[in-house]
């Protein structure tokens, strides 16, 4: 069974937060359903919360994991059924808040990479208050830290677009070097990727995560630590101040 995954449809789909489903699996406090707008925790960021509602009554979704069948965990006492049809409903402030920071880490990303001699993001956690990236090699000072924030704020008070796409493993490769991509991390059976691009080349990168459709709803990035995950790597961590910048929720069921 696997789930339509409807926060993939386009960069605008992220900001839908209600849906029709219909429940196609049920394992205790599990529902599969053949549609969803939920984020299931995946790729460095954390999933949505949210609630289904039917006839059967309306149940809190607590956790979502899951790559092809989206498991929805919701309370083991809930009364849904194999073949309810439900209205689900996303928490806007906790995915916006992804949204934005998602989008941040890429632009970090992209200028790290381009500033710092190549240094890679290995990884990272998205969260609704604070995020972090791992990266390597390289040490920083509080200079460099400095210098990546506030290039980081120059491209957020712009109103730069961020738009997404499906292109090859070559396309991607022709523009980005396949270390910055980390491409060597995704499945070589896997030849269309979908792929996130910010403005015309600040970043271009294979990511299946939601963000935002332009730079200037991001805020300030404000870096508030890093510390040595050994072995080269440095985790930096940041937060967002509010934008004045804000797309609304579209509540319209789909």
């Amino acid at each position: 069974m696997t789930t339509e995954k409807l926060y993939l449809t386009d960069i605008q789909a992220a900001y839908k937060t209600r849906f029709n489903g219909k429940i196609v699996g049920v394992e205790e406090n599990k529902i599969i359903l053949d549609r969803s707008l939920f984020y299931p925790i995946g790729g460095g960021q954390n999933w949505d919360l949210g609630y289904l509602e039917g006839d059967n009554g309306k149940v809190a979704v607590t956790e979502v994991r899951g790559r092809d069948s989206i498991e929805h965990h919701v309370e083991p006492n809930h009364q849904f059924s194999v073949g309810d049809e439900i209205v689900g409903s996303i928490d806007w402030e906790r995915r916006y808040s992804h949204m934005k920071m998602h989008t941040a880490q890429h632009v970090m990303s992209g200028l790290a990479y381009e500033i710092f001699n190549g240094a890679r993001t290995v990884g990272n956690q998205i969260h609704a208050t604070h995020s972090r990236i791992d990266f390597n090699p390289i040490s920083f000072t509080e200079e460099m830290l400095e210098t990546l924030s506030t290039r980081a704020n120059e491209l957020t008070k712009q109103s730069i677009i961020v738009d997404d796409g499906i292109m090859t493993r070559d396309e991607i490769n022709s523009i980005m070097p396949p270390d910055r991509t980390n491409m060597n991390l995704l499945p070589k059976s896997v030849r269309d990727l979908r792929v996130v691009r910010i403005g015309d080349d600040i970043d271009l990168c294979p990511c299946a995560g939601t963000h935002v459709s332009n730079l200037a709803e991001i805020g300030s990035v404000n870096i508030i630590g890093k510390k040595s995950k050994g072995k080269g790597t440095q985790r930096i961590t940041y937060e967002l101040s509010p934008s004045n910048n804000i797309l609304e929720q579209d509540s319209r069921i789909i």
